[in-house]
């Protein structure tokens, strides 16, 4: 795993929704080796700890990267106040991210905060794509324009239904999959959401990854603060870790 630490540049932000901020920063050597699916650290004032963010953009033309993040704390509360011009730094990329595999017909399903890191796969895979954002109600709705903007069919599902599909994620892909064809799935949000997902998955055959979203400390495998249970081909259980073995694991070998 190659990554850096790097004293990046806010070079626009922006509030997506109420309490949700997406950061575009001029970081030449993360962009330059990040791939969809890693996350960076970013340091806050005052804090120890770093705060885990995925990537939603890496453009390397531009020697940028992008990242959305939900106020859950006093650490990301720091981090919404910073300004265009700010110098952030940076720790990243970190993880394995998603394999991409040759896909005719992928399904991207993102659950809340979960959708971001999304975003990247929907570029690489583009009209060839059906991404499910899955939200509580419609004012928390992010990135559809952006989805689209892809040429991937974006669907919007809330849990109110005040818009899109009223339901979940899970119902919305079992509908997908009674009149459509797919070869892969790409899951990241809530645990519930992503164990139900990879057990339409295994029932249909499908190749399913999902991104395990867990607490960090180190964000590079020395405090093992993110352990979770992973079960090998032979079927044996065996503790790894979400900053270094992962994020992004196939669903079969999840523990849920």
């Amino acid at each position: 795993m190659r990554y850096t630490q790097e004293y990046t540049t806010l070079v626009a932000k922006d509030e997506l929704a109420a309490g949700i901020y997406r950061f575009c920063l001029k970081a030449p050597a993360i962009s330059r080796l990040a791939v969809a699916g890693q996350f960076v650290q970013v340091l806050v004032e005052g804090k120890q700890l770093r705060r885990p963010i995925s990537l939603a953009g890496i453009d390397k033309q531009a020697e940028t990267i992008t990242i959305i993040f939900e106020i859950r704390g006093e650490g990301t509360d720091r981090m919404a106040k910073f300004v265009v011009g700010d110098t952030v730094d940076l720790v990243g990329p970190l993880g394995n991210g998603f394999p991409l595999p040759d896909a005719k017909h992928p399904v991207l399903i993102g659950g809340g905060i979960g959708n971001p890191p999304l975003l990247p796969l929907a570029e690489h895979y583009g009209n060839a794509a059906t991404v499910i954002s899955g939200f509580r109600t419609a004012s928390a709705a992010i990135l559809q324009e952006e989805f689209a903007a892809t040429g991937a069919t974006a669907v919007l599902c809330t849990d109110d239904g005040t818009a899109g599909f009223a339901g979940f994620t899970t119902q919305a892909l079992e509908a997908h999959l009674a009149t459509n064809p797919c070869d892969l799935i790409c899951a990241c949000g809530p645990m519930p959401m992503m164990s139900r997902l990879a057990d339409i998955a295994e029932k249909n055959g499908i190749l399913c990854y999902l991104s395990l979203e867990e607490r960090m400390g180190c964000g590079f495998g020395a405090c093992v603060g993110c352990a979770v249970d992973i079960r090998d081909e032979n079927g044996n259980i065996k503790r790894k870790k979400v900053c270094t073995d992962g994020p992004v694991f196939l669903s079969k070998e999840v523990v849920r």
